[in-house]
Protein backbone atom coordinates (compact mmCIF):
# COMPACT_ATOMS: atom_id res chain seq x y z
CA UNK A 1 0.00 0.00 0.00
CA UNK A 2 1.85 3.11 -1.21
CA UNK A 3 0.99 6.21 0.77
CA UNK A 4 2.65 9.42 -0.32
CA UNK A 5 0.88 12.40 1.12
CA UNK A 6 -2.70 11.59 1.97
CA UNK A 7 -6.24 12.74 1.22
CA UNK A 8 -8.71 11.14 3.59
CA UNK A 9 -11.91 9.72 2.23
CA UNK A 10 -15.06 11.67 2.95
CA UNK A 11 -16.27 8.75 5.02
CA UNK A 12 -13.33 9.24 7.38
CA UNK A 13 -14.28 12.83 7.95
CA UNK A 14 -17.89 11.90 8.62
CA UNK A 15 -16.85 9.26 11.11
CA UNK A 16 -14.85 11.88 12.95
CA UNK A 17 -17.77 14.27 13.13
CA UNK A 18 -17.45 16.54 10.21
CA UNK A 19 -14.98 18.87 8.51
CA UNK A 20 -12.12 20.34 10.48
CA UNK A 21 -12.61 17.95 13.40
CA UNK A 22 -9.87 17.94 16.03
CA UNK A 23 -9.30 14.82 18.10
CA UNK A 24 -7.05 15.25 21.08
CA UNK A 25 -5.03 12.42 22.55
CA UNK A 26 -7.00 12.16 25.77
CA UNK A 27 -5.84 9.99 28.65
CA UNK A 28 -6.94 6.38 28.48
CA UNK A 29 -10.24 5.68 30.23
CA UNK A 30 -9.91 4.63 33.84
CA UNK A 31 -10.79 0.94 33.94
CA UNK A 32 -11.35 -0.59 37.36
CA UNK A 33 -9.65 -3.83 36.34
CA UNK A 34 -7.55 -4.10 33.19
CA UNK A 35 -7.50 -7.43 31.31
CA UNK A 36 -4.72 -9.87 32.21
CA UNK A 37 -2.32 -10.26 29.26
CA UNK A 38 0.62 -12.10 30.84
CA UNK A 39 3.02 -13.22 29.40
CA UNK A 40 2.23 -10.89 26.46
CA UNK A 41 2.51 -8.00 28.86
CA UNK A 42 4.67 -5.10 29.98
CA UNK A 43 7.38 -5.88 32.56
CA UNK A 44 9.11 -3.29 34.74
CA UNK A 45 12.79 -3.80 35.65
CA UNK A 46 13.83 -2.63 39.13
CA UNK A 47 17.22 -2.15 40.75
CA UNK A 48 15.96 -2.51 44.31
CA UNK A 49 18.78 -0.46 45.84
CA UNK A 50 17.72 2.64 43.90
CA UNK A 51 13.95 2.28 43.90
CA UNK A 52 12.29 3.22 47.22
CA UNK A 53 13.56 3.29 50.80
CA UNK A 54 11.07 1.90 53.31
CA UNK A 55 13.11 2.20 56.51
CA UNK A 56 15.05 5.44 56.20
CA UNK A 57 18.56 4.06 55.72
CA UNK A 58 18.92 5.51 52.22
CA UNK A 59 18.84 2.13 50.48
CA UNK A 60 15.89 0.79 48.51
CA UNK A 61 14.27 -2.27 50.03
CA UNK A 62 11.38 -4.76 49.90
CA UNK A 63 9.16 -2.68 52.19
CA UNK A 64 9.69 0.32 49.94
CA UNK A 65 8.90 -1.68 46.80
CA UNK A 66 5.75 -3.08 48.39
CA UNK A 67 4.54 0.45 49.12
CA UNK A 68 4.93 1.32 45.42
CA UNK A 69 3.03 -1.64 43.97
CA UNK A 70 -0.07 0.51 43.54
CA UNK A 71 1.99 2.91 41.42
CA UNK A 72 3.17 0.07 39.20
CA UNK A 73 -0.30 -1.42 38.95
CA UNK A 74 -1.71 1.95 37.90
CA UNK A 75 1.06 2.36 35.33
CA UNK A 76 -0.27 -0.84 33.77
CA UNK A 77 2.64 -3.25 34.14
CA UNK A 78 1.91 -6.92 34.78
CA UNK A 79 5.31 -8.14 35.92
CA UNK A 80 8.36 -6.92 37.79
CA UNK A 81 11.89 -8.08 37.03
CA UNK A 82 14.11 -7.65 40.06
CA UNK A 83 17.83 -7.30 39.59
CA UNK A 84 19.72 -9.58 42.04
CA UNK A 85 18.45 -9.63 45.61
CA UNK A 86 20.80 -12.26 47.07
CA UNK A 87 23.58 -11.55 49.58
CA UNK A 88 26.64 -10.22 47.77
CA UNK A 89 29.76 -8.13 48.47
CA UNK A 90 29.04 -5.74 45.58
CA UNK A 91 26.47 -2.98 45.12
CA UNK A 92 25.06 -4.63 41.97
CA UNK A 93 24.86 -8.10 43.56
CA UNK A 94 25.70 -10.10 40.44
CA UNK A 95 28.23 -12.03 42.56
CA UNK A 96 26.16 -14.11 44.95
CA UNK A 97 27.34 -15.50 48.30
CA UNK A 98 24.09 -17.25 49.32
CA UNK A 99 21.54 -18.43 46.76
CA UNK A 100 18.71 -19.10 49.23
CA UNK A 101 18.67 -15.85 51.17
CA UNK A 102 18.11 -12.15 50.52
CA UNK A 103 20.52 -9.29 51.01
CA UNK A 104 20.06 -7.79 54.50
CA UNK A 105 20.20 -4.27 53.06
CA UNK A 106 16.98 -5.07 51.23
CA UNK A 107 15.17 -6.60 54.19
CA UNK A 108 14.18 -10.03 55.43
CA UNK A 109 12.89 -13.10 53.64
CA UNK A 110 9.50 -12.56 55.28
CA UNK A 111 9.40 -9.01 53.90
CA UNK A 112 10.23 -10.33 50.46
CA UNK A 113 7.49 -12.95 50.70
CA UNK A 114 5.08 -10.18 51.66
CA UNK A 115 6.16 -8.24 48.58
CA UNK A 116 5.52 -11.28 46.35
CA UNK A 117 2.11 -11.89 47.91
CA UNK A 118 1.09 -8.24 47.57
CA UNK A 119 2.24 -8.20 43.95
CA UNK A 120 0.18 -11.31 43.23
CA UNK A 121 -2.86 -9.68 44.85
CA UNK A 122 -2.54 -7.03 42.13
CA UNK A 123 -2.07 -9.58 39.33
CA UNK A 124 1.59 -8.64 39.04
CA UNK A 125 4.12 -11.42 38.44
CA UNK A 126 7.56 -11.40 40.10
CA UNK A 127 10.58 -12.46 38.05
CA UNK A 128 13.92 -12.44 39.88
CA UNK A 129 17.45 -12.35 38.55
CA UNK A 130 19.05 -15.76 39.04
CA UNK A 131 22.81 -15.51 38.60
CA UNK A 132 24.02 -19.07 38.15
CA UNK A 133 26.74 -18.78 35.51
CA UNK A 134 29.08 -17.81 38.33
CA UNK A 135 29.04 -16.99 42.02
CA UNK A 136 31.12 -14.71 44.23
CA UNK A 137 34.70 -15.56 45.10
CA UNK A 138 33.45 -15.08 48.67
CA UNK A 139 30.83 -17.82 48.33
CA UNK A 140 31.43 -20.71 50.78
CA UNK A 141 31.66 -23.09 47.82
CA UNK A 142 34.60 -21.22 46.33
CA UNK A 143 36.31 -20.71 49.66
CA UNK A 144 36.15 -24.46 50.24
CA UNK A 145 37.36 -25.07 46.68
CA UNK A 146 40.71 -23.46 47.53
CA UNK A 147 41.57 -26.84 49.02
CA UNK A 148 42.45 -29.17 46.11
CA UNK A 149 41.06 -32.10 48.10
CA UNK A 150 37.70 -30.48 48.87
CA UNK A 151 34.55 -31.96 47.27
CA UNK A 152 33.77 -28.37 46.21
CA UNK A 153 36.94 -28.17 44.11
CA UNK A 154 35.04 -29.60 41.14
CA UNK A 155 32.26 -27.02 41.54
CA UNK A 156 34.55 -24.73 39.55
CA UNK A 157 36.73 -24.94 36.44
CA UNK A 158 40.45 -25.46 37.05
CA UNK A 159 43.44 -26.00 34.77
CA UNK A 160 47.20 -25.63 34.99
CA UNK A 161 49.13 -23.21 32.79
CA UNK A 162 50.40 -25.92 30.45
CA UNK A 163 46.81 -27.01 29.66
CA UNK A 164 45.64 -23.44 29.18
CA UNK A 165 48.51 -22.48 26.88
CA UNK A 166 48.26 -25.73 24.92
CA UNK A 167 44.67 -24.84 24.05
CA UNK A 168 45.53 -21.20 23.37
CA UNK A 169 42.99 -19.90 25.88
CA UNK A 170 45.06 -17.76 28.20
CA UNK A 171 43.62 -14.51 26.86
CA UNK A 172 40.56 -13.51 24.87
CA UNK A 173 39.32 -10.42 23.12
CA UNK A 174 36.91 -8.10 24.90
CA UNK A 175 33.28 -8.69 23.98
CA UNK A 176 30.13 -6.60 24.13
CA UNK A 177 29.10 -8.21 27.41
CA UNK A 178 32.53 -8.38 29.06
CA UNK A 179 35.72 -6.38 28.73
CA UNK A 180 37.66 -8.98 30.73
CA UNK A 181 40.49 -10.39 28.60
CA UNK A 182 42.18 -12.55 31.27
CA UNK A 183 39.80 -15.29 32.35
CA UNK A 184 42.24 -17.59 34.12
CA UNK A 185 43.16 -16.53 37.64
CA UNK A 186 45.87 -17.63 40.02
CA UNK A 187 45.49 -18.80 43.60
CA UNK A 188 48.44 -18.36 45.94
CA UNK A 189 50.76 -21.35 46.16
CA UNK A 190 48.77 -23.43 43.65
CA UNK A 191 49.63 -24.54 40.13
CA UNK A 192 46.04 -24.63 38.92
CA UNK A 193 44.18 -21.50 37.84
CA UNK A 194 40.42 -21.01 38.00
CA UNK A 195 38.18 -19.79 35.19
CA UNK A 196 36.08 -16.62 35.50
CA UNK A 197 34.51 -15.18 32.36
CA UNK A 198 33.68 -11.74 33.80
CA UNK A 199 36.41 -11.15 36.42
CA UNK A 200 38.32 -12.92 39.16
CA UNK A 201 35.66 -12.10 41.77
CA UNK A 202 33.08 -14.12 39.81
CA UNK A 203 34.38 -17.69 39.36
CA UNK A 204 32.36 -19.70 36.84
CA UNK A 205 30.52 -22.78 38.04
CA UNK A 206 31.38 -26.14 36.49
CA UNK A 207 28.27 -27.55 34.83
CA UNK A 208 30.05 -30.71 33.79
CA UNK A 209 29.71 -31.64 37.45
CA UNK A 210 26.25 -33.22 38.11
CA UNK A 211 26.44 -32.02 41.72
CA UNK A 212 26.50 -28.40 40.53
CA UNK A 213 23.43 -28.95 38.38
CA UNK A 214 21.57 -30.48 41.30
CA UNK A 215 22.50 -27.54 43.53
CA UNK A 216 21.13 -25.13 40.93
CA UNK A 217 17.91 -27.10 40.51
CA UNK A 218 17.38 -27.04 44.28
CA UNK A 219 17.90 -23.29 44.26
CA UNK A 220 15.27 -22.87 41.53
CA UNK A 221 12.84 -25.08 43.44
CA UNK A 222 13.33 -23.03 46.60
CA UNK A 223 12.41 -19.73 44.96
CA UNK A 224 9.53 -21.12 42.90
CA UNK A 225 7.89 -23.30 45.53
CA UNK A 226 8.96 -22.02 48.95
CA UNK A 227 9.00 -18.30 48.15
CA UNK A 228 6.54 -18.16 45.26
CA UNK A 229 8.27 -16.15 42.55
CA UNK A 230 6.94 -16.68 39.04
CA UNK A 231 10.16 -17.07 37.14
CA UNK A 232 13.73 -16.07 36.56
CA UNK A 233 15.80 -13.78 34.42
CA UNK A 234 18.90 -15.86 33.68
CA UNK A 235 22.01 -13.73 33.63
CA UNK A 236 24.88 -14.49 31.23
CA UNK A 237 23.04 -17.49 29.79
CA UNK A 238 25.44 -17.66 26.86
CA UNK A 239 28.42 -18.45 29.08
CA UNK A 240 27.46 -21.58 31.02
CA UNK A 241 29.92 -23.26 28.65
CA UNK A 242 32.49 -21.52 26.42
CA UNK A 243 31.36 -20.54 22.92
CA UNK A 244 33.05 -23.55 21.34
CA UNK A 245 30.66 -25.72 23.39
CA UNK A 246 27.51 -23.89 22.28
CA UNK A 247 25.53 -27.10 21.85
CA UNK A 248 26.18 -27.98 25.49
CA UNK A 249 24.84 -24.54 26.41
CA UNK A 250 21.63 -25.14 24.47
CA UNK A 251 21.17 -28.58 26.01
CA UNK A 252 21.73 -27.32 29.55
CA UNK A 253 19.06 -24.64 29.28
CA UNK A 254 16.56 -27.07 27.78
CA UNK A 255 17.20 -29.34 30.77
CA UNK A 256 16.96 -26.41 33.20
CA UNK A 257 13.61 -25.38 31.76
CA UNK A 258 12.29 -28.93 32.03
CA UNK A 259 13.37 -29.14 35.67
CA UNK A 260 11.84 -25.77 36.57
CA UNK A 261 8.54 -26.78 34.96
CA UNK A 262 8.34 -29.72 37.38
CA UNK A 263 8.30 -27.16 40.21
CA UNK A 264 5.94 -24.72 38.46
CA UNK A 265 4.40 -25.72 35.10
CA UNK A 266 3.84 -22.03 34.28
CA UNK A 267 7.35 -20.88 35.16
CA UNK A 268 8.61 -17.95 33.08
CA UNK A 269 12.27 -17.97 32.05
CA UNK A 270 13.83 -15.04 30.20
CA UNK A 271 17.45 -15.24 29.15
CA UNK A 272 20.25 -12.79 28.56
CA UNK A 273 22.14 -13.96 25.48
CA UNK A 274 24.21 -11.05 24.18
CA UNK A 275 24.54 -12.18 20.59
CA UNK A 276 23.15 -11.78 17.10
CA UNK A 277 19.97 -13.53 16.01
CA UNK A 278 21.74 -16.51 14.47
CA UNK A 279 23.55 -17.23 17.73
CA UNK A 280 20.49 -16.59 19.87
CA UNK A 281 18.07 -18.83 17.99
CA UNK A 282 19.10 -22.26 19.40
CA UNK A 283 18.85 -20.89 22.96
CA UNK A 284 15.13 -20.22 22.47
CA UNK A 285 14.33 -23.88 23.14
CA UNK A 286 15.24 -23.46 26.80
CA UNK A 287 13.53 -20.15 27.49
CA UNK A 288 10.13 -18.47 27.46
CA UNK A 289 11.89 -15.54 25.82
CA UNK A 290 15.29 -13.97 25.15
CA UNK A 291 16.02 -10.27 25.30
CA UNK A 292 15.89 -9.09 21.70
CA UNK A 293 19.05 -7.00 21.58
CA UNK A 294 19.06 -6.61 17.80
CA UNK A 295 15.52 -5.21 17.87
CA UNK A 296 16.39 -2.88 20.74
CA UNK A 297 19.35 -1.47 18.83
CA UNK A 298 17.20 -1.24 15.70
CA UNK A 299 14.50 0.80 17.44
CA UNK A 300 16.99 3.11 19.12
CA UNK A 301 19.04 3.70 15.97
CA UNK A 302 15.88 4.28 13.94
CA UNK A 303 14.82 7.03 16.33
CA UNK A 304 18.32 8.49 16.62
CA UNK A 305 18.87 8.57 12.85
CA UNK A 306 15.34 9.82 12.09
CA UNK A 307 14.84 7.14 9.46
CA UNK A 308 14.08 3.44 9.33
CA UNK A 309 17.22 1.34 9.75
CA UNK A 310 18.14 -1.97 11.27
CA UNK A 311 20.97 -2.74 13.66
CA UNK A 312 22.49 -5.97 14.91
CA UNK A 313 25.23 -7.09 17.25
CA UNK A 314 28.52 -7.19 15.38
CA UNK A 315 31.68 -8.17 17.26
CA UNK A 316 31.90 -5.82 20.27
CA UNK A 317 29.12 -3.39 19.36
CA UNK A 318 26.32 -3.21 16.82
CA UNK A 319 26.23 -2.43 13.14
CA UNK A 320 23.64 -0.19 11.49
CA UNK A 321 22.30 -1.39 8.16
CA UNK A 322 19.28 -1.19 5.88
CA UNK A 323 16.04 -2.53 7.29
CA UNK A 324 13.40 -1.53 9.82
CA UNK A 325 12.08 -2.36 13.30
CA UNK A 326 9.16 -4.23 11.72
CA UNK A 327 11.45 -6.32 9.56
CA UNK A 328 13.75 -7.05 12.49
CA UNK A 329 10.83 -8.08 14.70
CA UNK A 330 9.36 -10.40 12.09
CA UNK A 331 12.71 -11.97 11.22
CA UNK A 332 13.46 -12.68 14.87
CA UNK A 333 9.98 -13.94 15.66
CA UNK A 334 10.08 -16.37 12.75
CA UNK A 335 13.47 -17.68 13.88
CA UNK A 336 12.51 -18.10 17.53
CA UNK A 337 9.07 -19.65 17.04
CA UNK A 338 10.56 -22.12 14.54
CA UNK A 339 12.34 -23.80 17.46
CA UNK A 340 9.87 -22.90 20.23
CA UNK A 341 6.22 -22.38 19.19
CA UNK A 342 5.38 -20.92 22.64
CA UNK A 343 8.16 -18.35 22.46
CA UNK A 344 7.37 -14.80 23.66
CA UNK A 345 9.43 -12.15 21.85
CA UNK A 346 10.98 -10.03 24.60
CA UNK A 347 11.38 -6.40 23.54
CA UNK A 348 12.99 -3.41 25.24
CA UNK A 349 14.85 -0.17 24.51
CA UNK A 350 17.72 -0.25 27.03
CA UNK A 351 18.40 -1.88 30.39
CA UNK A 352 20.77 -1.71 33.38
CA UNK A 353 23.82 -2.48 31.23
CA UNK A 354 23.33 0.28 28.65
CA UNK A 355 23.16 4.05 28.50
CA UNK A 356 19.66 5.19 29.36
CA UNK A 357 17.18 5.99 26.59
CA UNK A 358 17.15 9.72 27.27
CA UNK A 359 20.93 10.02 27.27
CA UNK A 360 21.35 7.84 24.18
CA UNK A 361 18.96 10.21 22.39
CA UNK A 362 20.91 13.26 23.58
CA UNK A 363 18.22 14.32 26.07
CA UNK A 364 15.67 14.94 23.32
CA UNK A 365 12.34 14.19 25.00
CA UNK A 366 10.54 14.18 21.65
CA UNK A 367 12.67 11.26 20.55
CA UNK A 368 12.31 9.50 23.90
CA UNK A 369 8.53 9.68 23.49
CA UNK A 370 8.82 8.35 19.95
CA UNK A 371 11.01 5.45 21.06
CA UNK A 372 8.40 4.53 23.67
CA UNK A 373 5.65 4.76 21.06
CA UNK A 374 7.48 2.38 18.72
CA UNK A 375 8.25 -0.08 21.53
CA UNK A 376 4.65 -0.16 22.72
CA UNK A 377 3.06 -0.43 19.28
CA UNK A 378 5.21 -3.26 17.92
CA UNK A 379 4.32 -6.86 18.85
CA UNK A 380 6.12 -8.63 21.67
CA UNK A 381 6.31 -8.40 25.45
CA UNK A 382 7.92 -5.02 26.25
CA UNK A 383 10.24 -4.36 29.18
CA UNK A 384 10.86 -0.90 30.58
CA UNK A 385 13.72 0.04 32.90
CA UNK A 386 12.81 1.83 36.13
CA UNK A 387 12.79 5.59 35.64
CA UNK A 388 12.53 5.29 31.87
CA UNK A 389 8.94 6.46 32.17
CA UNK A 390 10.02 9.78 33.71
CA UNK A 391 13.01 10.34 31.44
CA UNK A 392 15.82 9.51 33.83
CA UNK A 393 19.26 10.02 32.33
CA UNK A 394 22.49 8.09 32.69
CA UNK A 395 25.62 7.00 30.87
CA UNK A 396 28.21 4.41 31.80
CA UNK A 397 29.96 3.53 34.07
CA UNK A 398 27.23 1.25 35.34
CA UNK A 399 26.58 3.03 38.64
CA UNK A 400 25.47 6.11 36.74
CA UNK A 401 22.78 4.24 34.81
CA UNK A 402 21.44 2.86 38.11
CA UNK A 403 20.85 6.10 39.98
CA UNK A 404 18.02 6.65 42.51
CA UNK A 405 14.48 6.86 41.14
CA UNK A 406 13.20 10.44 41.38
CA UNK A 407 9.92 10.34 43.30
CA UNK A 408 9.85 13.97 44.44
CA UNK A 409 12.18 16.63 45.75
CA UNK A 410 11.17 15.98 49.36
CA UNK A 411 10.04 12.31 49.51
CA UNK A 412 11.52 10.60 52.57
CA UNK A 413 11.64 7.35 50.61
CA UNK A 414 14.06 8.77 48.07
CA UNK A 415 17.16 6.54 48.11
CA UNK A 416 20.42 8.27 48.96
CA UNK A 417 22.98 5.45 48.72
CA UNK A 418 24.73 7.38 45.95
CA UNK A 419 24.77 10.97 44.76
CA UNK A 420 23.17 11.18 41.33
CA UNK A 421 25.11 12.87 38.53
CA UNK A 422 22.65 12.54 35.66
CA UNK A 423 19.14 12.26 37.10
CA UNK A 424 18.61 15.14 39.51
CA UNK A 425 15.70 17.50 40.12
CA UNK A 426 17.57 20.00 37.92
CA UNK A 427 17.64 17.67 34.90
CA UNK A 428 14.53 15.49 35.35
CA UNK A 429 11.06 16.37 36.59
CA UNK A 430 10.33 14.01 39.51
CA UNK A 431 7.37 11.66 39.30
CA UNK A 432 5.09 13.78 41.50
CA UNK A 433 5.51 16.72 39.11
CA UNK A 434 4.88 14.58 36.04
CA UNK A 435 1.82 12.91 37.54
CA UNK A 436 0.21 16.34 37.80
CA UNK A 437 1.02 17.19 34.18
CA UNK A 438 -1.12 15.29 31.66
CA UNK A 439 1.38 16.14 28.89
CA UNK A 440 4.35 14.60 30.71
CA UNK A 441 6.49 11.67 29.60
CA UNK A 442 5.07 9.64 32.49
CA UNK A 443 1.52 10.05 31.17
CA UNK A 444 2.76 9.22 27.68
CA UNK A 445 4.06 5.86 28.95
CA UNK A 446 0.96 5.26 31.03
CA UNK A 447 -1.36 5.96 28.11
CA UNK A 448 0.61 3.71 25.76
CA UNK A 449 0.76 0.83 28.23
CA UNK A 450 -2.92 1.01 29.06
CA UNK A 451 -3.94 1.35 25.41
CA UNK A 452 -1.87 -1.69 24.54
CA UNK A 453 -3.33 -3.69 27.41
CA UNK A 454 -6.90 -2.84 26.46
CA UNK A 455 -6.38 -3.87 22.82
CA UNK A 456 -6.38 -7.48 21.62
CA UNK A 457 -4.80 -6.33 18.37
CA UNK A 458 -1.92 -4.53 20.09
CA UNK A 459 -1.38 -7.41 22.51
CA UNK A 460 -1.57 -10.40 20.17
CA UNK A 461 -1.55 -9.07 16.62
CA UNK A 462 1.02 -9.53 13.88
CA UNK A 463 2.81 -6.63 12.18
CA UNK A 464 3.07 -6.04 8.44
CA UNK A 465 5.25 -3.19 7.21
CA UNK A 466 3.60 -0.48 5.10
CA UNK A 467 5.62 1.48 2.55
CA UNK A 468 4.92 5.21 2.69
CA UNK A 469 7.63 6.04 0.17
CA UNK A 470 9.47 7.98 2.87
CA UNK A 471 12.29 6.63 5.07
CA UNK A 472 11.26 9.07 7.78
CA UNK A 473 7.89 7.35 8.22
CA UNK A 474 7.59 4.03 10.03
CA UNK A 475 4.25 2.43 9.28
CA UNK A 476 2.78 -1.00 9.84
CA UNK A 477 -0.54 -2.77 10.18
CA UNK A 478 -1.23 -4.74 13.34
CA UNK A 479 -3.72 -7.58 12.70
CA UNK A 480 -5.50 -10.00 15.00
CA UNK A 481 -8.44 -12.20 14.03
CA UNK A 482 -10.71 -9.92 11.98
CA UNK A 483 -9.37 -6.58 13.21
CA UNK A 484 -6.63 -4.34 11.78
CA UNK A 485 -4.92 -1.21 13.08
CA UNK A 486 -2.67 1.06 11.02
CA UNK A 487 0.23 2.47 13.06
CA UNK A 488 2.19 5.44 11.71
CA UNK A 489 5.24 7.09 13.33
CA UNK A 490 6.86 10.27 12.04
CA UNK A 491 10.59 9.79 12.67
CA UNK A 492 11.65 13.25 11.54
CA UNK A 493 11.55 16.85 12.72
CA UNK A 494 9.35 17.78 9.75
CA UNK A 495 5.59 17.43 9.56
CA UNK A 496 4.29 14.73 7.22
CA UNK A 497 1.02 14.79 5.30
CA UNK A 498 -0.63 11.39 5.01
CA UNK A 499 -2.66 10.49 1.94
CA UNK A 500 -4.65 7.51 0.66
CA UNK A 501 -4.92 5.41 3.77
CA UNK A 502 -7.86 3.68 2.17
CA UNK A 503 -10.06 1.79 4.62
CA UNK A 504 -8.48 3.10 7.82
CA UNK A 505 -10.92 5.78 8.76
CA UNK A 506 -11.03 6.29 12.52
CA UNK A 507 -8.42 7.68 14.87
CA UNK A 508 -8.02 5.15 17.67
CA UNK A 509 -4.97 6.61 19.41
CA UNK A 510 -2.66 9.54 18.82
CA UNK A 511 0.09 11.44 20.57
CA UNK A 512 -1.07 14.84 19.31
CA UNK A 513 -4.16 16.86 18.45
CA UNK A 514 -5.43 15.42 15.18
CA UNK A 515 -6.81 17.90 12.68
CA UNK A 516 -9.12 16.19 10.20
CA UNK A 517 -9.82 18.03 6.97
CA UNK A 518 -11.09 16.49 3.71
CA UNK A 519 -8.76 18.71 1.68
CA UNK A 520 -5.49 18.34 3.58
CA UNK A 521 -6.01 14.97 5.28
CA UNK A 522 -3.96 14.32 8.40
CA UNK A 523 -0.82 16.26 9.15
CA UNK A 524 1.49 14.12 11.29
CA UNK A 525 3.68 16.50 13.34
CA UNK A 526 7.39 15.86 13.98
CA UNK A 527 8.15 12.78 16.10
CA UNK A 528 4.45 12.01 16.62
CA UNK A 529 2.40 8.84 16.19
CA UNK A 530 -1.12 7.88 15.23
CA UNK A 531 -3.13 4.65 15.18
CA UNK A 532 -6.09 4.29 12.82
CA UNK A 533 -8.75 1.61 12.64
CA UNK A 534 -11.20 0.64 9.90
Amino acid sequence: MMIKYLTLLTSLTLLLVGCGTTQENAEMPEIEKLPVRWPNAVTYEIFVQSFYDGNGDGIGDFVGMTSKLDYLQDLGVEAIWLMPINPSPSYHKYDVTDYTDVHPDYGTMDEFKTFVAEAHDRDIKVVMDLVINHCSSEHPWFKAAQDPDSPYRDYFVWADMDEIEAEGKLEKEATGDSDNTHQWNEVDDQEELYYAFFWSGMPDLNYDNPAVREEVYKIGKFWLQDVGVDGFRLDAAKHIYPDYRAEDNHAFWAEFKQKMQTFNPDVYLVGEVWADLETQQPFAVGFSGLFNFDLAFTMMETVKNEQVVSASIHENAWKVDQGSPVGMYNESNEAFTAVNPDYVNTTFLTNHDQNRVMSFLENDERKARLAASILMTLPGAPYIYYGEEIGMRGMKPDELIREPFLWSAEDSGQTTWMEAEYSTTETVDPLDVQMNDSSSLYHHYRNLIRFRRLSDVMTFGTAEAQDFGDEAILGFVRSYQDKDLLVVHNLSDEAKQLESIEAFSEVTFSTFKVNIDPKSGIILPPFQSIILSK
